[in-house]
């Protein structure tokens, strides 16, 4: 590994321990993380950068934890997944290689289209980490050694046709469950389903699969074998974005939103927003726009991003139709009975998205002096709202776009992937108060505590063997 070190000197920073266990921070994918970094407006400009060289692009966002003892020390550690499935284990503070794990189906994908764009999740209690490959497999580690644990159901396959169906979101845990979902490559290539997988953390077996096309089926499906009543093979209902399964932190329910498909308010739920049981066993509710059919046949659909949790009941969905809307939970409907016919949409309130650019993004919400906030960012411009009276209200705007925003210490942090920037806001006003610099990428996103910043770049759909995962500290 070659090591190119802008600053390693030790951060004399007291360490506030804020592990960052999976994407958003939290199983709510809120995208807040801890209130104290040990960064601020007056020193996060004076970040240094150390570039870790890696064997693959990490498009999805690193993890963190606070003293995890590997290789007989206590030692910060960042872990970094990259797009073939390599797993690395990196001191937080020199950016050296501390262990890494490559799948056994490494060689048969590597280079190939047959990608991943999943972060891993980290369970520190238990001391593992759960980690995706394109082969449709979840793989259990030892975070001390990266050394791959094959009891029980270990790698656990979740998908029986990894070739078309991708493993594109990131790993979520809640209670004994870890969470997979599947979508499909770029192009929209048949035949593929989208669906959600619920697996018992320590044996790795299946609890529970949940269908989005042939809902009715309760266990993985052959793709081809999804056909509509003249035989023609269903594929779609992609469930592909960023957030993945977002976890409702009250019920322990899930949420997720399907891409281009059929929907018959039965057993077909493409373009739709979707509240499973918390094993996944069982669909409770569904939101599905009167306009679902033509946003489909057009490309727009919603999937593209998931539900944001602004409140126990109060959502925001996105798509690549370029809106947001505010979705009331208590208003989705329950599945209809046989023979019923589905009910279709409202929406609360309809807002143009950023710049009126469509929505690849995990919203992030952050709670302040009880006002609750909204970021969301497009390629075309980043965006800040405030909750009020059951309706959004836009506070600010920048024409700069990004990836997921992140809120952490009380600060706002945005991927210009296209213009190769790491932009720093304060969250209320949108003042710029810092701007670092990094390679561009595409779906990249930071994790900021403990007095650092860790941030991949490049781009998955170059199906390239290198990578860089940046990281800062203070001087």
């Amino acid at each position: 590994m070659l090591l190119a070190a802008a600053s390693a000197s030790a951060n004399p920073l007291d360490k506030e321990a804020g592990n960052w266990t999976r994407f958003g921070y939290g199983s709510a994918r809120s995208n807040a993380g801890p209130d104290e970094t040990g960064l601020n407006a007056g020193n996060v400009g004076m970040l240094a950068r150390t570039d870790v060289h890696l064997q693959g692009t990490v498009d999805s966002s690193p993890l963190y934890v606070h003293g995890a003892v590997i290789g007989g020390a206590a030692r910060d550690t960042f872990i970094a997944q990259t797009t073939y499935g390599i797993v690395y284990a990196i001191d937080a503070d020199s950016g050296q290689v501390l262990w890494q794990f490559t799948p056994s189906g490494y060689d048969a994908v590597a280079s190939t289209h047959q990608i991943t764009t999943s972060s891993p999740a980290l369970d520190v209690g238990r001391g593992v980490v759960y980690s995706a490959s394109p082969d449709g497999r979840i793989h259990k580690l030892l975070l001390a050694t990266g050394q791959e644990i094959r009891t029980d159901g270990w790698p656990a396959t979740v998908s029986r046709d990894p070739a078309h169906e991708k493993l594109g979101t990131p790993l979520n845990l809640a209670g004994k469950l870890l969470i997979v979902t599947t979508g499909g490559y770029p192009g929209d290539i048949p035949p593929y389903q989208g669906h959600v997988v619920t697996l018992d953390r320590d044996t790795g077996r299946i609890v529970r699969v949940w269908n989005a096309l042939c809902s009715s089926v309760k266990q993985l499906l052959e793709t081809s074998s999804c056909r509509n009543s003249p035989g023609d093979v269903l594929f779609g209902a992609a469930i592909w974005a960023r957030s993945g399964a977002v976890v409702q932190p009250k019920t322990g329910n899930l949420l997720v939103s399907t891409g281009n498909g059929e929907f018959d308010g039965h057993t077909l739920w493409g373009m739709s927003v979707l509240m499973l049981s918390p094993d996944a066993r069982r669909l409770l509710k569904y939101w599905t726009p009167a306009n679902w059919r033509r946003l489909s046949a057009e490309d727009e659909d919603i999937g593209s991003t998931a539900p944001a949790l602004l409140t126990e009941n109060l959502v925001v969905q996105g798509g690549k139709h370029a809106k947001l809307w505010l979705l009331d939970l208590r208003k989705f409907h329950p599945p209809p009975s046989v023979g019923r016919r589905p009910v279709l949409g409202p929406a609360l309130q309809t807002l143009t998205a950023p710049g009126g650019g469509r929505v690849f993004t995990t919203p992030a919400v952050w709670v302040s002096k009880g006002t609750r906030w909204l970021f969301v960012a497009t390629s075309k411009g980043t965006s800040a709202y405030v909750l009020q009276n059951n309706r959004l209200a836009r506070k600010w705007t920048k024409t700069t776009g990004g990836t997921s925003p992140v809120v952490a210490g009380g600060l706002l942090y945005v991927y210009d992937s296209d213009g190769g920037a790491l932009n720093v806001y304060a969250p209320t006003t949108g003042r710029l108060v810092a701007s670092l610099s990094v390679g561009r990428g595409h779906w990249n996103t930071p994790v900021v505590t403990d007095g650092r910043i860790a941030l991949g770049q490049e781009d998955a759909n170059a199906h390239v063997t290198f990578g860089v995962l940046n990281i800062y500290r203070l001087p």
